[in-house]
């Protein structure tokens, strides 16, 4: 039996700004346009975030919060 991985559309990628987490041990970071306030503590071990860029899939428009 032939199995075939499905030819599927890659999606653009854009300069995304994110809340990165400023702690060495962790790798902590999320989406700027998924949160809620100006400055961010990490969900993940409680450290201060800081503004940064990532090269991101671009999301679909609808996934947007508005």
């Amino acid at each position: 039996m032939f199995y075939r991985k499905k030819n599927e559309e890659l999606l653009p990628k854009e300069q995304t700004e994110v809340w990165e987490c400023e702690s060495e041990d962790c790798i902590g970071w999320m989406r700027k346009d998924f949160s809620y306030e100006n400055h961010q503590n990490c969900p993940l071990c409680g450290h201060k975030m800081s503004d940064g860029e990532r090269l991101l899939e671009k999301l679909p428009p609808n996934s947007h919060r508005n």
